[in-house]
């Protein structure tokens, strides 16, 4: 193959998107993800496979921006308030985590025969994990947003607060071992230059973001707002760089400075396309690094290496997150999550080679351990995912203020208590009704304590639960459940059971509804149809239409709505569909042959004269 170029051009552009449109498709085909078919595509285009690109590390500079970005955006989603309630798992959660498992990898790696400033180095880069592998796949597993995502950040953002003592530690090791001693810069002015810089920024984030952003509105165009988002964020993050702050962490800082301004959402859709491609790139370039020769050469110590620190590493967290009351199964996924080195290994790693405290060789080994770790992660938690069931959720027995159904006597009985069920139950306490509420949602149970209700523990679709939550001497059983499957067994075993009991059922969807007046119900409502109904009366009189009219338009529509709904139940589904109003014209019926004479009628001297249809004549021009 003829010798690659060391820089990017047109064609070079082209081989990095026709990896990415080739490879993610087809890993997120077989549920692999896409973060593992970007680093397959890198290795299969870099220096050790097809050898489009001889420096990666030069793409990964420019990628490593789809990180800075992605924080930018995650710290969009962070207000202040929010994120100061997230200082205890930061800096206790956080703190713990990276503490124990440098520690634990240390001893390991010593125990294996390292030097004790190598096995430090190499401890720490491994310990420090991949802010965007993790955030990816939380994103795209919609898992970003919980609380066991939060937590996952708030380790994140401590990794990032690490860098600044790391990097001053690794320049001590370099001095003490007679390397770089002229060039070592005291710790304490490298932290009085972090602080420095932190406070600058957020001073500009509190006084000059908004009447800044506020005049590029007024004044400017769209795509200098786009620039602007941009300058906020590389500005941010050079910064950050500059004073040995992690330019992810700058990035997270300007997004929470700007998390509460009116044009977070514009920022936000400013950035996103380009968060989504260099992210990508930023793979793609963690790819083409492994060095696939150092992996053949001394596949002993990496795959030994790759294990141990992986496997410690895991069971690490794992005792980490059990310590601070994490539920099994959400411990075990963020020990198969957090089980890998990350991007700030390629840092730590390069400015110790720099320092003299580790060798190129074992520079090259420990990244090529960092990178295979990358790649397994997806695996390994699509592993977990497939082989360890996951847990329902929180222990009734274990959890605080729950107590199972037992002996209730309600006049009404409420089966489910979400949005739905909360409305519900208004009317019936404002008239002082006698209820009982039960629920099979442990989280949801709890946080209805709070509001002042005492919700019971139970599933509505067992008998015993039934009879034990006063079904039998109710008046009235309210089946508010969101599942529709769950409602038809409920009231299977409530007519059947407790034929005497009214029984008033939240439908799904037109199909549940039938199925629930087939069933025999005494009332079934569609859980969106009134609200649907109201929306639409008040968007007839935002347009202008009276009162009193647009309330016969929704009279009209509901009296459809119930002709419809009878024709539906003896004649299928879409017997009735003949009633619904389309948006799409009414097609005339043609003739297939037009005739060639026209059509006259047979007793015209009888007919009206609106009825004789004159034969078109043709005008002479």
């Amino acid at each position: 193959m003829a010798e690659a170029s060391t820089g990017l051009d047109l064609g070079h552009v082209a081989a990095l998107l026709a990896a990415g449109v080739v490879a993610v498709p087809i890993f997120r085909k077989l549920g692999l993800g896409s973060v593992l078919g970007y680093l397959a595509a890198g290795v299969a285009i870099g220096p050790f496979g097809l050898a489009l690109f001889r420096e990666p590390e030069t793409i990964l500079h420019v990628a490593e921006f789809g990180v800075v970005i992605f924080l930018f955006i995650i710290g969009l989603e962070m207000r202040p308030k929010r994120l100061w309630g997230m200082r205890n798992e930061i800096f206790g959660l956080g703190a713990a985590q990276v503490g124990l498992a440098g520690l634990c990898l240390t001893l390991v790696a010593m125990a294996a025969g390292v030097s004790a400033p190598v096995a430090f180095v190499g401890a720490m880069g491994f310990v420090m994990s991949s802010t965007a592998v993790i955030v990816q796949m939380l994103e795209e597993r919609g898992d970003l947003p919980t609380p066991a995502g939060q937590r996952a950040v708030s380790i994140l953002l401590f990794e990032d607060l690490a860098i600044v003592p790391l990097l001053a530690i690794v320049a001590l090791l370099g001095a003490s071992m007679g390397q770089s001693a002229e060039s070592t810069t005291p710790l304490w002015q490298s932290i009085g230059l972090a602080l420095a810089a932190l406070a600058g920024v957020l001073a500009v984030g509190v006084y000059a973001i908004n009447p800044v952003f506020r005049f590029l509105a007024r004044n400017g165009g769209r795509e200098v707002m786009t620039a602007a988002a941009l300058l906020v964020v590389a500005g941010t993050a050079w910064i950050m760089d500059g004073v040995g702050l992690s330019m992810a962490m700058g990035a997270f800082l300007a997004g929470v400075l700007l998390s509460d301004s009116t044009f977070r959402h514009q920022l936000e859709a400013d950035v996103e396309p380009f968060r989504a491609i260099l992210l990508g790139l930023f793979f793609l370039s963690v790819g083409m690094a492994l060095d696939i020769g150092v992996v053949i050469n001394d596949w002993r110590i990496v795959v030994a290496g790759l294990a141990a620190f992986m496997v410690v590493k895991a069971l690490v967290i794992y005792v980490v997150a059990r310590v601070f009351k994490a539920r099994h199964y959400e411990a075990i996924e963020r020990a198969a999550l957090f089980a890998q080195g990350g991007e700030f290994a390629f840092v730590l790693y390069s400015a110790a080679a720099t320092a003299g405290v580790i060798d190129a060789q074992a520079g090259a080994a420990l990244t090529a351990i960092v990178i295979l770790s990358m790649a397994l992660t997806p695996l390994t938690t699509l592993a977990l995912k497939r082989f360890l069931p996951k847990e329902a959720g929180l222990s009734p027995e274990d959890a605080e203020g729950v107590d199972a159904a037992e002996g209730l006597r309600g006049r009404v009985l409420i089966i489910g208590f979400g949005r739905f069920a909360q409305v519900v139950s208004q009317p019936l306490l404002a008239r002082d009704v006698d209820v009982s509420i039960i629920e099979n949602d442990v989280e949801m149970i709890q946080a209805a304590g709070s509001f002042g209700f005492k919700v019971y523990y139970g599933d509505g679709t067992r008998l015993d639960t039934l009879r034990a939550s006063g079904a039998g001497k109710a008046e009235a059983v309210l089946v508010c459940i969101d599942k529709p499957e769950a409602a038809d067994k409920i009231v299977q075993l409530v007519k059947s059971e407790f034929p005497g009991v009214k029984l008033l059922v939240r439908a799904f969807d037109r199909g549940h509804s039938l199925r629930l007046i087939q069933a025999g119900v005494d009332y079934q409502v569609r859980e969106t149809f009134e609200s649907a109904l109201k929306f639409g009366q008040a968007v007839l009189e935002e347009l202008g239409l009276p009162e009193d009219e647009a309330a016969d338009v929704i009279a009209d529509v509901r009296r459809r709505d119930e002709a419809r709904l009878d024709l539906d139940l003896t004649g299928g589904l879409k017997a009735g569909a003949a009633l619904m109003r389309g948006n799409m014209p009414t097609p005339q019926p043609t003739p297939y042959i037009k005739p060639h004479r026209e059509g006259r009628l047979v007793n015209e001297d009888e007919a009206p004269p609106e009825a004789v249809i004159e034969p078109a004549t043709q005008k002479a021009d």
